[in-house]
């Protein structure tokens, strides 16, 4: 079914899968952490990495590591390339739990 091409993207004029749609939505997903991390650091006035910043580094690995394991494309590079960060961002999650607990204040970041 995730292989299937989705009919009402056919005007892109790409082939558009639900496994592309997943991998599209990790690679949004872990780019975009980026713009997290930027507006936390704007609004706290120095360089500062949320929270959210690891979540998204998580979830945007996970769905671009199972788009090049599960679909068709089944791409080892990709699969390299997605492991090691979802690896190091759960440890720096954990680390940031262990530090500043799950409950922090707002201006603690």
């Amino acid at each position: 079914m995730l292989e299937t091409q989705i009919d009402w993207l056919i005007w892109t004029g790409l082939h558009v899968t639900g496994w592309k749609l997943i991998g599209y939505a990790g690679a949004l997903m872990f780019g975009g952490r980026w713009l997290a991390q930027f507006i936390a650091s704007r609004r706290a006035g120095k360089p500062v990495i949320p929270r959210l910043f690891w979540y998204m580094s998580i979830l945007g690995s996970l769905m671009t590591l199972s788009y090049f394991i599960f679909s068709p494309k089944q791409d080892s590079v990709g699969v390299l390339q997605n492991l090691f960060p979802a690896f190091t961002a759960l440890y720096s999650l954990y680390l940031d739990v262990k530090h500043r607990g799950w409950r922090r204040d707002r201006g603690d970041r």
